[in-house]
């Protein structure tokens, strides 16, 4: 910024006149670098070229290509746009000045010049867009640096997500990379819902991201789960899984109590907390933990209990082998209607292919 304040500035001056370039010529030298044009295609070369004028001294009158329409084209194009441009002409109406002024012209001089009052309007000219220039780069650091402490925070909270996620995974070693996998398919499904009537409301570009950063947390609650029901090899007693059930709310109490910790609401931590609560729910209501059916079940638990289900078909358990892809998009694919929100599921068919490549990418 200091190299643009301390640098003398660069002047274009235009006219078809060579004696009025000469005079223009020996009254800025002194002080400034002068550049000369003798046409309007002239001066739009110079002022395309590096460095691009500070300043132009623009006459009005000129064969071929006039002050107006080389003033258009410099504001037309965004290398040129903001050039402040100085109309010097020997019309000295109210209505060609209005004219000047209206097309761009941040200033207009009449001929005869007087050499006190160029000098004057040239060099006010030039302060503001020194003033302009520093304003621009001042704003131009700050977006950088709003940007820089934005992605900081971000990069933050993803790891502390998945932090808190990993810790629910260190009591269940057989899960792997099922966190990365679930969050693919729940970001996958979002974005092919995204223009569909009953979700487009719900599913901006903020909210898909919400979603994807919140599905990690979705199993938080097993760490309230005692290990010789959680590590079980065989399967449950029905007492023993009316506990397990228990993660769902124990999971979204938790993520309550952290939003309320906060000073603010987290809307990541408010969908955090639907997926956790709501991703065992079914759509026909025979799920819990408080047998919501069709629509009163959160969107956000709707995607995370598909993506969830099917990584759990395709993947090995202490008590079940891995099912083959095709068998798990028939058992997806039949929930339809009963287990899940038939429009998720419709998603889920026209991205299998996609769900693939997910599992494929992040295999244990």
């Amino acid at each position: 910024m200091e190299n643009k304040i301390q640098a003398q500035p660069n002047i274009l001056i235009v006219d078809d006149v060579p004696e009025n370039l000469s005079v223009l010529g020996e009254l800025l030298q002194p002080i400034y670098r002068v550049r000369a044009a003798n046409s309007g295609a002239r001066a739009l070369q110079i002022a395309n070229a590096s460095p691009p004028p500070d300043l132009i001294l623009l006459d009005v009158m000129m064969p071929g290509m006039d002050g107006y329409g080389v003033l258009a084209e410099l504001r037309a194009k965004p290398a040129t746009h903001d050039i402040p441009v100085i109309f010097v002409t020997a019309m000295d109406g109210t209505d060609d000045e209005e004219k000047g002024l209206d097309c761009g012209a941040v200033d207009y001089i009449t001929k005869p010049i007087r050499p006190a009052i160029v000098l004057a309007r040239v060099r006010t000219q030039l302060e503001l867009k020194r003033a302009r220039d520093i304003l621009s780069d001042h704003n131009a650091y700050l977006e950088q640096e709003v940007a820089r402490r934005m992605a900081e925070n971000q990069l933050i909270q993803e790891v502390s997500i998945h932090a808190l996620a990993h810790l629910a995974e260190t009591r269940d070693p057989e899960t792997g990379n099922h966190l990365r996998r679930t969050q693919e398919y729940v970001r996958t499904l979002a974005r092919s819902l995204q223009h569909h009537p009953r979700f487009s409301a719900y599913l901006d570009e903020r909210t898909v991201n919400a979603l994807a950063q919140s599905a990690p947390l979705h199993d938080i609650g097993k760490v309230g789960i005692p290990d010789h029901i959680l590590l079980k090899p065989g399967k449950l007693t029905p007492e023993e899984w009316e506990i397990m059930k228990t993660h769902a709310e124990i999971g979204a109490q938790a993520i309550a109590q952290a939003e309320a910790d906060s000073t603010r609401p987290v809307e990541f931590l408010r969908i955090a907390q639907e997926i956790a609560r709501g991703h065992h729910e079914k759509w026909d209501g025979s799920g819990y933990p408080n047998a919501l059916a069709g629509e009163e079940i959160p969107i956000s638990a709707r995607l995370m209990a598909l993506a969830d289900v099917f990584d759990a078909l395709i993947c090995a358990r202490v008590y079940k082998p891995a099912m083959p892809m095709e068998e798990a998009y028939r058992i997806i694919v039949a929930g339809s209607g009963s287990h899940f929100d038939p429009d998720v599921v419709a998603a889920f068919v026209g991205e299998f292919d996609t769900f693939k490549r997910i599992a494929a990418t992040y295999a244990e």
